[in-house]
């Protein structure tokens, strides 16, 4: 290997570091705050209503702003986002370390989830610069079982951390990481591909109707099952989605550098896929939700047993996606994430089939077939995403796949609380889980039934949707 190789193989790695360390850093925040809620709810003296905002909130943010800093990346090079990105997000974690009050700590999340997009928009996207075609699905396997071991390691984390110190070293955990990844970033990203960007304008139109379109759409899905489907509240929301899509979609044919490009929807390996991670995670997040419920209530397990049983998925995710990336560059994936979405459906299936008196190792292999199954798809599905767009236009794929993926947990969650809800308190005649009591068992697993079924829907639909896709 040449001098010149050597310095080009160091470099990339470095890249992947850091890219590394964003994602395990946002991952691992957003699993450790929700192991933390009910001590902040305490310590703050508040309820859960106001204290779910926490979560939404920096959900909002990040959601609004992925595709806004996809596209500064494009214009203004993946160095300066990112650094930026490290920036704003340890400045974030530290007001919500110091927060006194719940609303100073939501203001905080908003401050957290606007850095957390900036590092979750480009980060595909530098992947994707610094590495060669042959070994982008391995890499971003590689990248998947980074995001794995940041879900799994956040509750084990969060519960020490709780144990011994203040929930609020929960966010000061991220100040040194954050500053030490900001100077590296400084000096690694220099000279990278991508790294000077386009200089186009940004379209600051697109941007604040984007922001307006998925705050109320993610707002209202949010909140459905406790304003109702059919409140002014909920299709006011949906409305002022609509138009503002409408809007969105009308700047972008009008504006010389749109926010998104809507030639890319020509696209056949860009839209399928990213219409498939969408529907995946919606059906996964069935399962992530509805599953803690179960365990607890019905099967009456302790927490620390609920939490052992629900990082299954991620243990499966973190070893299976980097092979799954591999396979993926020498099969493609179009059989992978066909295979990937029905193993999932059929993981959904199964949980129909539960039933509170059966061993511990019956819901295991249950949850570890969801697991295999979604480790099959996101790596290679993230690579033809990826790869089926220009240089140019990585910072929107990039933005645009995480959108996609939040969009369909949001939608999975939303979807699995109106379900549920509808029909428990419909059994129980007006009661609500918060009433539970053993005798309620059966009501229980009747709606989460029609849950797990539904999510089956859902993830069939999405590998008839992955395997439409075509070959690359």
């Amino acid at each position: 290997m040449e001098w010149g190789s050597v310095l080009v193989y160091n470099k990339k790695w470095k890249v992947f570091f850091l890219v590394a360390v964003s994602i395990f850093m946002s991952t691992l925040d957003s699993s450790i705050v929700n192991v933390a809620l009910p001590y902040i709810m305490q310590e703050m003296v508040t309820d859960i209503s106001t204290i779910q905002w926490v979560i939404v909130i920096y959900l909002l943010v990040v959601s609004s702003l992925l595709l806004t800093f996809g596209r500064l990346s494009d214009i203004k090079g993946r160095r300066l986002i990112y650094v930026a990105g490290f920036l704003v997000f340890t400045l974030g974690s530290f007001l919500c370390g110091v927060a006194s009050t719940v609303s100073f700590l939501v203001t905080a999340r908003v401050v957290q989830g606007a850095g957390a997009s900036m590092l979750m928009a480009c980060s595909p996207a530098l992947i994707v610069d610094v590495f060669e075609k042959e070994q982008r699905g391995r890499v971003l396997g590689m990248i998947g079982a980074v995001v794995a071991a940041g879900l799994t390691l956040g509750p084990v984390a969060g519960g020490f951390i709780l144990e011994y110190l203040s929930w609020r070293y929960i966010f000061y955990i991220n100040i040194p990481i954050g500053i030490g990844a900001t100077i590296a970033g400084v000096f690694v990203l220099k000279s990278i591909p991508g790294g000077k960007g386009s200089r186009e304008p940004l379209d600051y139109v697109g941007s604040l109707t984007m922001m307006i379109g998925l705050s109320s759409l993610i707002l209202g899905l949010t909140q459905a099952s406790s304003w109702g489907i059919l409140s002014f509240r909920f299709a006011g929301c949906l409305m002022m989605a609509v138009l503002a899509g409408i809007g969105f979609i009308i700047n972008a044919r009008r504006c010389a550098h749109p926010l998104f490009d809507l030639g890319l929807l020509k696209i056949r390996l860009f839209v399928l896929p990213l219409a498939t991670s969408g529907i995946l995670f919606a059906a996964l997040f069935t399962i992530v939700f509805m599953m803690p419920f179960y365990l607890t209530y019905p099967c009456g397990f302790s927490a620390g047993k609920t939490g052992g049983i629900m990082i299954v998925p991620f243990v499966f995710l973190l070893f299976i996606s980097p092979v799954a990336g591999g396979l993926a560059d020498r099969l493609g994936s179009r059989l992978l994430c066909f295979f990937g979405m029905v193993l999932l459906g059929l993981s959904l299936v199964s949980l129909i089939f539960l039933s509170p008196g059966m061993e511990t190792l019956a819901i295991l292999w249950r949850m570890a077939l969801a697991g295999v199954g979604t480790a099959l798809f996101v790596s290679p599905n993230n690579t033809t995403v990826m790869g089926a767009v220009p240089m140019a236009r990585r910072g929107i794929a990039s933005g645009a796949t995480a959108t996609a993926r939040n969009l369909g947990m949001v939608m999975g969650v939303a979807l699995a609380t109106t379900i549920f809800t509808s029909s428990f308190t419909h059994l129980t005649q007006g009661a609500g889980l918060d009433n539970y009591t053993p005798a309620m068992v059966p009501y229980f697993m009747i709606s989460f039934q029609k849950v797990m079924g539904f999510g089956a829907m859902i993830a069939f639909v999405g590998a008839g949707v992955a395997y439409a896709r075509g070959k690359e």
